[in-house]
């Protein structure tokens, strides 16, 4: 295992890091993940990083954004830059499927919030 940055002395930013130097360690926040191998040559999966409390869209949080590398495809980057809250977990995954999860995050949040 890889080691974390805290324990070759390397400290990024001001505040005090968590027990496990981990977004986890954010209390309610939740992270899940699942890799799909296929064969040689298929290696994928996904990241979905879940904010505090059971509805995002009810209880929206600061947030903002900072694009490094432009090539890979988004979708809500803007909204968070325009009104500083996310309203939905947050997924990480490969460029072909991020409209994939963008419908299913949709359909989640509709059932979650029926009217919206």
């Amino acid at each position: 295992m890889r080691p974390r940055s805290f324990e070759i002395g390397l400290r990024i930013g001001i505040l005090n890091r968590g027990r496990f130097d981990a977004i986890t360690d954010v209390p309610g926040v939740k992270v899940g993940h699942t890799t799909i191998i296929e064969g040689d040559s298929i290696r994928t999966g996904v990241t979905v990083v879940m904010p505090p409390g059971d509805n995002p869209f009810k209880r929206k949080l600061p947030a903002a954004v900072h694009v490094i590398n432009g090539f890979g495809k988004s979708v809500g980057l803007i909204q968070v830059e325009e009104l500083g809250v996310i309203e939905s977990p947050i997924a990480l995954t490969n460029t072909l499927s991020v409209w994939r999860m963008a419908d299913a995050m949709v359909d989640w949040l509709s059932k979650l919030n029926p009217g919206v």
